[in-house]
């Protein structure tokens, strides 16, 4: 028999013992890696030209609230077979929940005189489409005509006519006056500027 040229390796003939050092060290390398975990990814890059990122980053900015549409609302206004009438709204966040309402005029559809206007302030309720009336700021019965109404830092500001007596026919009202309205303490508080005037 040729010997070969190349001395014979010891560990080309495997025997029980390698077997069980070659188990042993792959149970050490298993143990080893489950202690030295490296650290949780996170979302942060590494310092470097371009915009900040990381904890300094800006936030997504969520999609603005819309305001309440006063389309189909029941309002509190008594017009017999007559429909009511949406005239003038404005929106704005009037309790400071960074949520809009609409303030909205609505009169009777009268077919002639000056029909009493009402001002009703409405909501969105979660999970309903119609928003609902949360304040009646002007009730028809007072008989009032807003002229113009605004919302502005949370304040509803109306400017008004009036009657100075029940005499005073509906044709011609005779007094102007100015109202605003800010929600304070769970209720919208009326204030009255002291420039009410005869028309």
């Amino acid at each position: 028999m040729q010997q070969s040229a190349v001395p014979e390796l010891a560990h080309t003939h495997t025997r029980p013992i390698h077997w069980v050092a070659t188990a042993t060290a792959v149970a050490g390398v298993v143990a080893l890696s489950s202690i030295l975990q490296p650290d949780p990814a996170t979302a942060a890059q590494a310092a470097g030209p371009g915009p900040a990122t990381g904890s300094s980053a800006p936030a997504a900015t969520a999609p603005a609230a819309t305001a309440p549409d006063p389309t189909g609302v029941d309002f509190p206004i008594d017009c017999g077979p007559v429909k009511a009438l949406v005239v003038k709204k404005a929106t704005g966040d009037l309790d400071g929940d960074h949520t809009p309402e609409t303030v909205v005029v609505v009169h009777c559809d009268a077919p002639m005189g000056t029909p009493p206007d009402g001002v009703y302030v409405l909501t969105r309720t979660t999970g309903t489409k119609t928003p609902r009336v949360v304040a009646t700021l002007v009730d028809p019965k007072d008989r009032i005509t807003v002229q113009a109404l605004t919302v502005s830092d949370g304040t509803v500001n109306a400017d008004m006519v009036g009657y100075s007596s029940d005499s005073v026919p509906s044709c011609c009202p005779d007094v102007k006056s100015s109202a605003a309205w800010q929600w304070k303490d769970g209720t919208f508080v009326r204030s009255t500027p002291a420039d009410t005037q005869s028309v």
